[in-house]
């Protein structure tokens, strides 16, 4: 019945030109996401999608990785990264808008203890080194990696805890390392401290580095030569500029 077929194919076009049926992945947005602002991320768009309807997916990982990926053809529209850094890169590279770059959070380090044998302050188990294991996000490829290890050569403890030191490929899992007692001790984000303690995670004690210690954490976001087509990637850009957007990444312990 080739005329039936004929109609179907015909119906099929209407519905895409109308709105009804969509007529490409464009209207999808693929989004990549530093891994400490995981969560954060998942809110918002679970917010944007509601209110747009589109669809968008999240990778996270460390910024570095991201950049690696990115530079290799990763098919991404929009990077929501831990620095200004690495944004600025892929400007640089031609794989970025520069018009598009915004500084959508600005993140702090903290110190965490798991020791509840200890009556020390967090920031005395710092200073004494009063760990087993610290764990760290690795500074080569995440920038609370780079700030926690700045933060230890400023406290002249980088070479000294040289052995208690637990490296991890990204935030998220220095997170995991630290939450689930495999390290006694670790640098994290404000925002996933907030995050543990709001679930009920039990810390023994956490304490706010002074952010002069370390480079400023400025996250910032840019739209990919990949996604300036795309009106969602644009969509998405608007909406975390939006005073929604911004209380809820407050809320989540960005400044």
């Amino acid at each position: 019945m080739p005329w039936l077929c004929k109609k179907i194919f015909k119906l099929m076009i209407l519905l895409a030109f109308t709105g009804f049926l969509p007529i490409s992945s464009a209207q999808d947005l693929r989004l990549a996401v530093a891994s400490n602002f995981a969560n954060t991320a998942k809110e918002l768009v679970r917010h944007f999608s509601e209110q747009t309807g589109h669809r968008v997916s999240i990778s996270t990982a460390s910024t570095g990785k991201f950049y690696a990926q990115i530079s290799q053809g990763a098919p991404f529209d929009v990077l929501l990264a831990a620095d200004r850094l690495t944004p600025e890169r892929l400007v640089k590279d031609d794989l970025a808008i520069e018009a598009s770059l915004y500084d959508y959070a600005r993140g702090r380090l903290m110190f965490v203890s798991m020791r509840s044998d200890s009556s020390a302050s967090a920031e005395q188990v710092l200073r004494q080194a009063e760990f087993k294991k610290l764990a760290i996000a690795n500074p080569e490829l995440a920038p609370y990696g780079k700030a926690a290890l700045q933060t230890l050569t400023h406290l002249g403890m980088a070479q000294r805890v040289g052995r208690q030191l637990v490296m991890a490929e990204n935030i998220g899992q220095a997170a995991q390392f630290v939450l689930s007692g495999n390290a006694d001790a670790g640098f994290l984000p404000q925002a996933l401290v907030v995050e543990a303690t709001s679930t009920q995670k039990k810390l023994s004690g956490a304490w706010l580095v002074p952010e002069q210690w370390h480079t400023p954490i400025i996250q910032t976001a840019v739209l990919l030569k990949r996604g300036s087509h795309n009106p969602v990637a644009q969509a998405f850009l608007t909406y975390l500029k939006s005073d929604e957007a911004r209380r809820l990444i407050s809320s989540h312990g960005y400044d």
